[in-house]
């Protein structure tokens, strides 16, 4: 009855909505040949549209917007205000649909993440930037709002669905890249951006569904497309993004005892650049300054490029070490009464600390990073465990494994760059995303065998089951 009168109310409240605009049209006509109106008029249409099919569409609505945000593309300008849009709706609207339906578990990684905000909003209290740190306090509070109850609706009960779907997307996105890539479109911006999104998302995952199996085009597909993150990997010259695919598909392979996979690729790359060093030495030179010491000299050593970012972030803890100079800002910035941007920050008050953890200790301080801490904590501990049955079972077909690998190819990421508690930043939205759903994924009866002949992801709905009958 009550999903029966909702409906009926935004069907009534469409029709009303079309009457108004019909007036508008005959009285005020001028609003309709402005390109503002019109583009702000459509994207409402999208966003009625993404809020009816809530469950399906609108993670990868979220997901979308945020990424062609921070795209170096035409419609990122667009995307830059619209984003926080898409965002606080799908917090609010998951919200009334959680509390409606009251089906979800909210246990201690939950009231954490609450912790997280509060002490994030106590330190923006002093922070020389009060509104950018209150806002920054906002974007992460619709953040995790939104990670709490719509990330985690699109999965409950679709489980197959959904994790179809990210590899179909995973595979769209290291194609479409790669294909501008090609065209000489760095669509992504800079090759640290390339370099993350390659190795946080598509290689772990592309990976993934190589090892699921299937149709024979389906897999040789997937791997062809997993080859090219890789690829693209090298390109960007990123030594986070490889380092993150690296571990998490090294992981993902020794964990399901596909050893035989872990050393035909090692050998792969081996022969690679044997070959390129032989046929034309040069470019092995130019990886080597280029990916391992990023230009800097040698004698300083590999890490010389963040040394001045992390004596940054340090000066920054000392001078202000319990409550941080607030989330996201710095405490040597500009003039704090300059103007700053709606729905972005100057560069001369936000944080560049060359490390999300740093970032966030900097930011809230040492007693505000507690929260976080415990919540890194928390995802390792789920992450150690699903590693476990994966070395029991051997078995690729299962909703947690894709999820562990990202949680761990994005805290080996974070560790070099500032991203991890950005809220604007695409991999921050989509990497916590997933932490919460690997959550509720993991929510299992201590320790059963991994049965090799599972269907594809069935394993959630089935742990389910027998935790619910405990």
């Amino acid at each position: 009855m009550a999903e029966g009168m909702t409906k009926f109310l935004l069907v009534a409240g469409a029709g009303c909505a079309a009457l108004v605009l019909a007036f508008f049209a005959f009285s005020r006509p001028w609003y309709f040949t402005s390109q503002t109106y019109l583009g702000g008029l459509i994207l409402l249409e999208f966003l009625i549209a993404a809020v009816w099919f809530y469950r399906r569409v609108f993670f990868p609505v979220v997901i979308v917007a945020f990424l062609l945000a921070g795209v170096d593309l035409p419609v990122g300008a667009v995307w830059t205000a619209a984003r926080w849009l898409f965002l606080a709706v799908g917090a609010l609207a998951g919200t009334f649909i959680v509390l409606k339906n009251r089906q979800h578990h909210f246990g201690a990684f939950h009231a954490v993440a609450c912790f997280a905000v509060l002490t994030a909003l106590m330190s923006a209290t002093v922070s020389r930037y009060p509104n950018v740190a209150l806002l920054k306090v906002l974007s992460l509070f619709l953040l995790l709002l939104y990670c709490g109850t719509g990330a985690r609706i699109a999965v409950a009960g679709r489980e197959d669905r959904f994790f179809s779907g990210l590899l179909l997307g995973c595979e769209v996105f290291v194609g479409a890249t790669a294909a501008l890539y090609l065209l000489g479109i760095e669509a992504m911006g800079n090759p640290n951006s390339l370099g993350a999104v390659m190795g946080v998302v598509g290689a772990p995952i592309l990976l993934w569904g190589f090892l699921m199996g299937g149709e024979p085009t389906v897999r040789h597909r997937r791997g062809v497309l997993f080859a090219l993150s890789m690829y693209l990997g090298f390109v960007s010259h990123s030594r986070a993004g490889l380092a993150a695919a690296f571990v998490s598909c090294g992981l993902l392979c020794l964990a399901l005892r596909r050893y035989k996979m872990f050393i035909q690729g090692l050998m792969i790359l081996v022969i690679v650049l044997a070959a390129t060093a032989i046929v034309r030495p040069e470019v092995i030179t130019s990886m080597t300054s280029s990916v391992l010491y990023k230009g800097a000299d040698q004698e300083q050593g590999i890490l010389a490029s963040r040394q001045s970012p992390w004596h940054i972030a340090m000066d920054n803890i000392k001078e202000h070490p319990w409550f941080g100079t607030g989330l996201g800002t710095t405490a040597d910035g500009g003039d704090a009464d300059q103007p700053q941007g709606r729905f972005s920050s100057s560069s001369n008050v936000t944080s560049e600390n060359g490390s999300s953890y740093l970032s966030i200790i900097s930011g809230v301080g040492i007693l505000g990073a507690i929260p976080s801490l415990f919540l890194l904590v928390m995802l390792v501990a789920k992450v150690f465990r699903t590693v476990g049955f994966m070395r029991r079972g051997a078995n690729a077909a299962h909703a947690a494994i894709p999820l562990a690998m990202v949680m761990v190819a994005g805290i080996v990421h974070a560790a070099f760059e500032d991203w991890m508690f950005a809220p604007g930043n695409y991999l921050c939205v989509f990497f916590w995303s997933l932490a919460f759903i690997l959550i509720d994924v993991t929510r299992f009866s201590p320790s059963p065998a991994l049965p090799r002949n599972w269907p594809a992801l069935t394993m959630p709905q089935a742990v389910n089951g027998a935790a619910s009958a405990q």
